[in-house]
């Protein structure tokens, strides 16, 4: 790849999300003068110089792509070492674009929460992208770039220390929002919604639920599914406050989770599977406790009746998703302005080995999770994939653990998300 021109080409540069990306990117160009070079593309190139002029951002280059015009793609793919897409739902719109990159060479990032579509994308490009020398990383946001790296990071410290592979692994999320009433737009993508609708309505719908849907080794698969099911309902956890299921979904994380111990050489857990369960923290005193177990209790039925979907019959599950994508927040519903900065949230990951010792890892981080943390964390990631040696020298549809390395955890506090770990 060292006669690109061009490091990173953010894709999608429109939405919410992608103009929080070369914002990032123009930031990170800035503080490093000309050793980044990256451009913005879309299909509407008035309307990009028009939503990235409203943030302050003048891209070095823009380049005309629309997923409808192959050739666009292809032509777009051959100047970058890294795509990032964030042109969604995935389902969609994702196929071309990977299609473009692993042809031309150009490793490939994306967002989407739809494990289906990963999944059939594993099937379709895994092969030739190992022979292509392409890294396709998906699902690498919020969802599930922190919780795959924090794993990653208990499980090396867990053998580095002890000689250990995991058995069990929890972890609690907890996010702190802007000062005053919440609005529904802080918390609700839409594109992340239309992700979900358009996941539920897929033909492989029914990989949604499963912890394995992403592993390719149909015995491996068959003990995940056994040892760490996926499992929504309130419960205590290990700081001893109320989890409710992970937001936005309980399905999305485990299964990369899942498929980076299954890459990883000598897997987690070596000849154990180990478990892994998630949720959001909702802390507060005895006083409160009833509200939150009701608070927990509602994003369970939610996220049960989407589970119960899946189990529908396709024309059940067609319809649903149709009604879904129209009744929903679209991709550009979101936060903007300060109410991207004005977050906070953590992450903390209990690891017990096989030989029964704890490890701990915890981040904290700045910014909205869903869309500002994301942008930067991707921009980062990017970045890092098109550095010669900054990434592990492998190939093929990876997870972002697996694509990016543990190393990557020092490079993310530009993006404002600290690791630490203890034990």
């Amino acid at each position: 790849m060292n006669d690109r021109d061009l490091d990173v080409i953010v894709f999608g540069a429109t939405g919410i999300t992608g103009r929080q990306v070369c914002a990032y990117l123009a930031q990170r160009s800035a503080r490093n003068g000309a050793g980044i070079s990256w451009a913005a593309a879309a299909r509407d190139l008035g309307k990009l110089g028009r939503v990235l002029g409203e943030i302050g951002v003048v891209p070095p280059e823009t380049i005309v792509a629309d997923v409808n015009d192959p050739d666009s793609l292809a032509a777009m793919a051959a100047r970058a070492k890294v795509v990032l897409n964030l042109a969604g739902p995935y389902t969609l719109y994702g196929e071309p674009v990977i299609e473009a990159c692993v042809s031309r060479g150009a490793h490939y990032v994306d967002l989407t929460g739809e494990i289906p579509f990963v999944r059939q994308m594993i099937d379709a490009y895994d092969e030739r992208a190992r022979e292509a020398g392409v890294k396709i990383v998906q699902v690498c946001g919020f969802e599930a770039l922190p919780p795959d790296l924090a794993v990653l990071l208990a499980a090396e410290t867990a053998r580095e220390r002890y000689g250990d592979g995991l058995k069990e692994v929890d972890l609690e999320a907890a996010v702190e929002g802007p000062p005053g009433l919440p609005r529904p737009s802080d918390l609700l993508s839409g594109g992340t919604l239309q992700s979900l609708a358009a996941a539920a309505s897929s033909e492989n719908a029914e990989d949604v639920a499963d912890a394995a849907a992403l592993i390719t080794d149909p015995a491996l698969a068959e003990v995940v599914r056994e040892r760490s099911p996926i499992k929504i309902a309130p419960r205590r956890g290990f700081s001893g406050a109320v989890i409710a299921p992970m937001a936005p979904a309980a399905f999305i994380n485990p299964a990369v989770i899942q498929r980076t111990a299954a890459l990883v050489e000598g897997g987690f857990g070596r000849e154990e599977v180990f478990r892994y369960r998630e949720g959001v923290a909702l802390g507060g005193g005895l006083l409160t406790l009833p509200l939150r177990y009701a608070a927990a209790g509602m994003v369970t039925a939610t996220q049960a009746g989407v589970l119960a979907s899946v189990k529908a019959s396709p024309s059940v599950r067609r319809r649903i998703g149709n009604m879904l994508s129209r009744v929903l927040p679209s991709s550009g519903f979101g936060p903007s302005g300060e109410r991207l900065e004005q977050w906070k949230w953590r992450m903390n990951v209990r690891a017990r080995s096989t030989g029964g010792h704890e490890v701990r890892v915890d981040i904290d981080a700045d910014g909205q999770p869903g869309y500002l943390t994301t942008a930067r964390m991707l921009g980062e990631v990017g970045l890092a994939l098109a550095e010669s040696g900054a990434t592990p020298e492998r190939a093929g549809h990876l997870t972002p653990a697996v694509a990016v390395g543990t190393g990557v955890t020092k490079r993310l506090k530009e993006a404002g998300v600290r690791f630490s770990v203890g034990g």
